[in-house]
């Protein structure tokens, strides 16, 4: 019997994968990767928030890129499955940018969004 790969519930562009790289290559001492989370924040309900993280927690999703950890906060998993994570930049702003297919609906500024 052979084992069925589970494919990771965000994928991440090469863009994104690169920026990971780049902000662990700056991280502070006891970061171990980046997380994404989606607290309630802004006028949709939630919102994407990236940040180092120094420990690992028990039901976070683990997905191991070329330039270090990237995890996904196990509470968050279900509003994320199936969303593409890129990093933009172009002349006025950089930024991670997701298109997520569970999202509904989304505020005017794009700071967050509902399900």
């Amino acid at each position: 019997m052979t084992s069925r790969v589970i494919p990771a519930a965000v994928k991440l562009t090469p863009g994104a994968e690169a920026r990971i790289a780049d902000l662990m290559s700056k991280a502070p001492a006891d970061a171990i990767g980046v997380k994404l989370s989606t607290p309630r924040r802004g006028c949709s309900g939630l919102a994407y928030s990236v940040d180092y993280v120094s420990e690992e927690a028990k039901f976070d999703e683990k997905i191991e890129t070329p330039g270090g950890i990237f995890y996904i906060d196990g509470a968050s998993v279900l509003y994320l499955v199936g969303s593409t994570m890129d990093w933009v930049e172009d002349d006025f702003t950089a930024g991670f940018v997701f298109e997520n297919p569970n999202a509904k609906g989304a505020c005017g500024c794009g700071e967050s969004f509902m399900v």
